[in-house]
């Protein structure tokens, strides 16, 4: 089937059809145009919902934990790489698909352009062809009349008995003329028809049917890159399948990792403070005095001012315990975290302590690197000078002495809180009141202080002449050392009951540290008090009777 042969006479409605599939390929291009917009648009706003509800995680701290939480920020960020998949199809479609149909589009007008050119030109040149058969045909009838008139008119004379021979012989002489010429145009006529009908059969047997052979195969094409650009447009969609199923699979997955234990499990490590419940509040008897006679008033009056001074230590007992009921009183951050519950206080410390070692290690791997620098450049000189990589060792080494000396100052806090948490279940109903100190930030009689820019925690004081302390400072013998201690850092001792040291003195040990952070010490002078677990280092006696769960050789 050819257009040529078929369609010989359709020349406006070839041109008309030619028209109508470029209009077709462009209304396609605008459609893939507006569907590229589209998977933009998606693309984009997918991306600013993820944006919007992604974490801004300023601090460690604000770091997802619970297993939901990881899980959403996980789809947050599969939905993130599908929006990417968006993009890639957009990117695709313009490139294979809305790129090319333009071009092409383009290419096709201007070959459409010049074979309807050429179609033109073949039909104007048989048109003019056709006038000239034309034009030789009606002067040789022209011609010809004229000759039948002269025939006719050279009988009338020839018949004419009353004409004159000259009369006859001029229209003899107007007839052999007018038959001469008719003769020469019938010739002429019978030339350009011949070569009309050459043409003629040319123009519709050669020349038409190559032009729209041309605008067949054209159209054709035009078919042909459709069809590709309908599966360019469904293979950009498609080559993103895989990855788009791998994106909802991680989103199933992240739904399937969810673990509810697991996060009631997170709820407590997070907020358990390591405390016991608090005991029963004892029987506080006020009506001793009711019974108070003459005969025993001595006695009495003894027991009424022991009751009272019981009653004021078990209520700073209490005092001290009701904030774990409460909301705690907020102050500002401790270096050391003692604001914090004991089980808190501990993950924080072991959290610095990793992080301390983790920026130790990179410290360490540094030095050893500028030192094998530093022996190529001194086998080496031409390669650098060994010198200077001296700046960057002394300030690595540096780095690894300060590193070092934070994490031992940390182990030692660490230390502190799990030797205070182990023993504070045995301590808790123990009759020694003045050294139930907890781990916040308490005052020396029990109760809780709001002075966070204390220098530490109060040690157990005396409370007055009634303090189980007068009786134990009062005594003639003193208490037996079991140990000796060197003091790590300087402290003070401004509180009443603890004994002032200075980095590097060497005091004996009389009491071990019962769970609260103190240890009795004595000076050489006989001059005793109170010293913080953590600022000394603890050696005891081996035949002491107990080995302090705070010990700790630095």
């Amino acid at each position: 089937m050819s257009w040529g042969t078929e369609l010989w006479d359709q020349f406006d409605s070839l041109d008309k059809h030619t028209q109508w599939g470029i209009d077709f390929l462009e209304r396609y291009a605008k459609f893939v145009k507006e569907r590229i917009e589209i998977e933009q648009n998606y693309a984009k706003q997918l991306r600013n919902l993820v944006k919007k509800y992604c974490p801004k995680r300023s601090s460690k701290d604000e770091e997802p934990r619970f297993t939901s939480c990881i899980a959403f920020f996980n789809i947050l960020n599969e939905l993130n790489d599908y929006a990417g998949q968006r993009e890639v199809v957009a990117e695709e479609m313009a490139h294979r698909v809305y790129g090319e149909l333009m071009r092409y589009a383009h290419d096709l007008k201007t070959e459409r352009k010049m074979h309807l050119q050429e179609g033109r030109k073949a039909q104007q040149y048989l048109d003019m062809c056709w006038k000239q058969m034309d034009n030789s045909k009606k002067k040789f009838e022209r011609e010809c009349r004229e000759a039948e008139k002269a025939q006719q008119s050279y009988e009338r004379l020839d018949n004419d008995t009353n004409a004159t021979k000259a009369d006859v012989e001029k229209a003899k002489q107007q007839l052999n003329l007018r038959t001469h010429m008719a003769d020469e145009n019938k010739n002429e006529y019978a030339a350009q028809l011949q070569n009309f009908n050459g043409e003629q059969h040319k123009h519709f047997y050669v020349v038409i049917p190559q032009i729209y052979k041309q605008l067949q195969e054209m159209d054709e094409r035009r078919t042909v890159k459709l069809s590709e650009c309908y599966r360019g447009f469904a293979d950009s969609e498609r080559k993103v399948i895989p990855i788009i199923s791998k994106c909802l699979e991680g989103m199933i997955l992240a739904a399937k990792s969810v673990d509810e234990r697991r996060d009631s499990q997170m709820v407590v490590d997070s907020f358990k403070s390591g405390f016991e419940p608090p005991g029963d509040f004892p029987f506080e008897d006020y009506s001793q005095h009711i019974y108070r006679t003459i005969s025993d008033g001595t006695i009495s009056a003894s027991k009424q001012e022991s009751g009272k001074m019981d009653a004021k230590t078990t209520v700073g007992k209490a005092k001290g315990k009701l904030w774990l009921f409460g909301k705690k009183p907020k102050g500002p951050a401790l270096e050391d975290f003692s604001h914090l519950p004991p089980e808190q206080r501990r993950k924080k410390l072991q959290q610095r302590i990793d992080e301390l070692n983790r920026e130790l290690q990179k410290e360490s791997d540094q030095k050893d690197a500028l030192n094998k620098m530093k022996d190529v450049y001194e086998k080496n000189p031409q390669m650098g000078d060994p010198g200077s990589l001296q700046p960057k060792l002394a300030e690595t080494m540096n780095n690894i002495d300060r590193l070092r000396m934070e994490i031992h100052k940390n182990e030692a806090w660490l230390s502190e809180v799990e030797g205070k948490t182990g023993g504070r279940g045995d301590r808790r109903h123990s009759s020694d009141i003045n050294h139930l100190v907890t781990q916040g930030r308490e005052s020396p009689e029990g109760s809780y202080t709001d002075d966070a820019n204390q220098e530490v925690r109060g040690p157990p004081q005396q409370h007055g002449h009634h303090s189980e302390f007068d009786d134990e400072f009062e005594d003639d013998d003193p208490l037996p050392a079991i140990g000796h201690c060197k003091a790590i850092y300087p402290f003070d001792g401004h509180n009443e009951g603890t004994l002032a040291m200075k980095e590097g003195e060497v005091l004996y040990i009389i009491e071990e540290d019962k769970g609260d952070g103190w240890t009795r010490a004595r000076r050489q002078n006989g001059e005793e008090g109170y010293v913080p677990t953590s600022y000394i280092d603890v050696t005891l006696e081996k035949n002491s009777k107990a080995y302090s769960p705070v010990e700790r050789t630095l």
